[in-house]
């Protein structure tokens, strides 16, 4: 279970940053790219990258989330409703 107060833009210690992901990801399209691919490990490198596509989406989606929040902060407190 993760820690609810931790910060969920943040990598745990075993996922790799956005731009590690990134930067992965770009090296094994290069590798898919190659007309020399070892099909032996054509399956590996696919599942790599997308566990590396997950770990980028969720890290602009946390990002999404904490500008929306600091957005939100910026325009005040919501206005209570009129009764």
């Amino acid at each position: 279970m993760s820690d609810p107060t931790a910060n969920p833009g943040t990598p745990s210690p075993s996922e790799p940053g956005y731009a590690s992901a990134l930067a992965e990801l770009e090296q094994i399209l290069g590798e898919l790219e190659a007309s020399d691919v070892d099909v032996d490990q054509l399956a590996d490198r696919v599942a790599r990258a997308t566990a590396l596509i997950d770990v980028c989406r969720q890290r602009i989606g946390a990002a999404r989330a904490r500008i929306d929040e600091v957005i939100a902060d910026l325009d005040g407190p919501p206005a209570a409703p009129d009764t």
